[in-house]
């Protein structure tokens, strides 16, 4: 296996392959990042291959999103309460959300134009770098996989669209939430009383507090499915012609030169 990016012969590389994912530099549009953050924090954090900070902030949304009733204000102000939009409020965890949510999305942003610049000085420099690894548990590999059956298997579970591309701590990590919004939610007991056609006893057995973590949380296991499996087809291509320029082109030439 060959040791590229861990012998720092070159000073910037544009991808690493790990037994436990794919991670690379590519351009990306600093909106979407911080659009991402709004919606979720984390999020735009794991786009940008981030993760202890992603992770970090998902688990901090989670976690005081929870004890200031965000979620439950936001439903009763899309509802028209807004006197029991503002009662259910608990100002102390509110006031302790707002300067982290705040910052996530100026950090996303931040950080996003920081690597884009870092990307370019790494395709510049075009170092080599790993494209197969492995190890005692598992073997990865670039290769040219279907942005679609990301983006399907994705919307089947959260986290398989991940698996389907390599991408292990971000799959493990997404299809373990994916079960907790489920479970605190009760959206399956909800969805089986909607097949009942008991309307009214679906919306009564949902938790709107833990439901509306789950839009967010698909849609970004979609998108990042999706753009990763593109990047990753994108990587596998220049990988190859590097690899096959190296290699092999210049035995092409010498033979039309000697042809003349």
């Amino acid at each position: 296996m060959d040791n590229y990016t861990t012998n720092n012969t070159a000073r910037r590389y544009k991808a690493h392959v790990s037994t436990v994912g794919t991670t690379q530099l590519h351009l990306r549009n600093p909106y979407i990042i911080a659009w991402w953050s709004a919606a979720f924090p984390g999020f735009g954090h794991l786009l940008l291959s981030k993760y202890l900070r992603g992770y970090a902030l998902f688990i901090w949304e989670i976690l005081v999103n929870n004890m200031a009733h965000i979620n439950h204000a936001i439903v009763y102000s899309f509802t028209g309460n807004m006197g029991m939009a503002k009662e259910v409020l608990e100002p102390k965890w509110m006031l302790l959300y707002l300067p982290v949510y705040i910052f996530g999305i100026w950090d996303s942003y931040r950080t996003s134009v920081d690597m884009n610049k870092v990307f370019i000085l790494a395709e510049r420099e075009n170092a080599d770098f790993n494209s197969y690894t492995i190890g005692a548990l598992e073997i990865n590999y670039l290769d040219k996989r279907r942005p679609i059956m990301a983006v399907l298997w994705s919307f089947f579970t959260p986290g398989l669209g991940q698996l389907y591309i390599h991408r292990v701590i971000t799959a493990i990590f997404t299809m373990l939430f994916m079960i907790v919004f489920i479970y605190f939610s009760n959206v399956l007991v909800a969805v089986h009383y909607l097949f009942l056609g008991e309307i009214e006893q679906a919306t009564r057995v949902l938790d709107p507090q833990w439901f509306l973590f789950m839009p967010s949380h698909i849609g970004f296991s979609v998108y990042d499915a999706y753009v990763n499996t593109v990047e990753n087809n994108k990587l596998f291509e220049s990988e190859q012609r590097k690899f096959l320029q190296k290699n092999y082109q210049q035995y092409r030439i010498n033979l039309l030169e000697s042809e003349r």
